[in-house]
């Protein structure tokens, strides 16, 4: 890293256009490529592009994030020739990673640890290795060869066959991001030296899960090298004006949902059921019994003062505020006071369940105000509530509304450049399957929609190899599905 003396010094030499301080950014599937129509079992335009790209045999997808758990069966590559004669990358070692990490699918791994705050790098693998798990979920979404029977966390939630929506494609990582969620720091110089090298090193796609402002340094001299680059368009909705990444030349990706539900029954004392949305896979807690249930209005603090909530289920509501504002409180915030306050569940009420989190061994369940409504109504009406929270079940198919755009998911236009119409594309980034270390969990965001793109990227890529990153980005923007 440069001090400041010395980056005045190189800002006056001719040649030089900008020098910048370093500033930091943040990171942002077994049904998903089948809701697409990327699948073998259907004849459409999807199956078709994927059989014409020969499943993006030998496109090399640049993954800068958090790096990679090669030992992943997402990552086996039995069946695969000789590398690009192109690629001119390595495989640079480090802790617990050495050049037998990569393989014929990995082909390369780089780490950029350079002016990262130490606190980030704490516990930290100084190596390619994927320390938070986010770089191996969005790398197995782009080109994980295909995994049969992959379920969450091997439950069976989810199940079906895992793969990459380009799962003969090569991957390249660079790994900038360190530290783990949601606090995971990833520099702008090492952004800018990772996408120096990968220009060098021969990749044909770039792919960002990452936030920040509106420009990340080098994107434009990747584009110029006839580098497709895509980046995650933020979550940070559903406020207007909040996508990120949104400079003209890159691919901005929002979120949105599948054909995909996680139902969760929800019993009341008086025999009554209803159904919300979660992960909760019960691994510890008997699904069972029922716990007192009670109001705890808004989940702050305040609403526990005078109440002791140990061993119950707690109702708590968000605030109704109008679409277009972010909203005050949501169930991430409003669990950590009711786990303090020691209460054995969540009933959460709020506008959308996309954002669900996986839970073993605290039973919640997300529902909509008027589900809420009818819960308050009956532990206002009887002298003990109760209630059973059961394990969520997947279904898929028509039943299930979408797709839709994610609540998360940033909206535009973008406060930087509000005469450039951001985000590009939705797909799909809620509840997402795919791999982490030894096993497969779900993630949402845009970070999780970014890799989604990256893959039609590296088919297009593929089967029209004369395009230019302006022509994919016209092709998929013109094309895509309007439900």
């Amino acid at each position: 890293m440069l001090t400041e003396s010395q980056a005045k010094t190189i800002a006056g030499l001719p040649g030089v256009i900008s020098v910048k301080p370093n500033t930091y950014h943040r990171t942002h599937t077994t049904r998903s490529w089948d809701f697409l129509g990327l699948d073998n079992h259907h004849q459409s335009s999807g199956s078709d592009l994927l059989k014409n790209a020969k499943y993006g045999e030998d496109i090399i997808v640049g993954v800068v994030d958090s790096g990679i758990w090669p030992e992943s069966q997402s990552f086996d590559d039995s069946g695969y020739g000789p590398l690009p004669a192109r690629w001119k990358g390595i495989c640079q070692s480090g802790t617990a990673f050495n050049s037998t990490s990569c393989n014929k699918k990995i082909i390369g791994a780089r780490w950029y640890a350079a002016g990262i705050p130490d606190n980030a790098l704490k516990g930290e693998y100084m190596s390619p290795r994927d320390f938070d798990g986010h770089g191996t979920h969005v790398a197995s979404t782009i080109a994980g060869s295909e995994v049969r029977n992959a379920s969450f966390v091997g439950l069976g939630l989810g199940a079906g066959v895992a793969r990459g929506g380009a799962p003969r494609a090569r991957l390249a990582i660079y790994k900038v991001c360190w530290g783990s969620k949601p606090n995971g720091t990833c520099g702008d110089a090492a952004i800018l030296a990772a996408i120096d090298e990968a220009i060098n090193d021969g990749v044909d796609v770039l792919s960002l899960s990452i936030g920040g402002g509106d420009e990340i340094p080098g994107t434009l001299h990747a584009v110029a090298k006839g580098i497709a680059v895509v980046f995650s368009g933020g979550n940070r909705g559903p406020a207007a004006h909040t996508v990120g990444n949104a400079v003209p030349w890159v691919l901005t990706v929002a979120a949105s949902t599948i054909d995909r539900a996680f139902p969760t029954m929800i019993s009341l004392g008086n025999k009554k059921k209803l159904v919300g949305q979660s992960l909760y896979y019960n691994a510890t807690v008997d699904s069972n019994d029922y716990y007192p249930l009670i109001d705890g209005e808004s989940c702050d603090e305040d609403s526990f003062a005078s109440s002791n909530v140990t061993g119950m289920v707690v109702l708590c509501s968000a605030p109704q505020e109008a679409s277009d504002k972010l909203p005050p409180k949501g169930f991430n915030e409003a669990v950590k006071p009711v786990l303090k306050a020691g209460a054995k569940g969540l009933i959460f009420a709020q506008d959308n369940s996309n954002l669900l989190r996986p839970s073993n061994n605290f039973p919640y369940v997300l529902v909509d105000f008027e589900i809420a409504h009818r819960i308050r109504s009956y532990a206002n009406t009887v002298e003990t509530p109760v209630v059973r929270i059961s394990p969520a079940v997947s279904v898929v198919g028509n039943g299930v509304l979408s797709p839709r755009v994610a609540a998360f998911s940033s909206r535009g236009p973008s406060p930087s450049f509000p005469g450039i119409i951001k985000p590009d594309i939705a797909a799909p980034g809620a509840s997402i399957l795919a791999a982490v270390r030894n096993s497969y969990m779900f993630m949402s965001g845009t970070s999780m929609a970014c890799p989604h793109v990256s893959a039609i990227v590296a088919l297009l890529k593929s089967v029209h190899t004369d395009w230019s990153p302006a022509m994919i980005k016209s092709a998929i923007v013109t094309t895509g599905m309007h439900r």
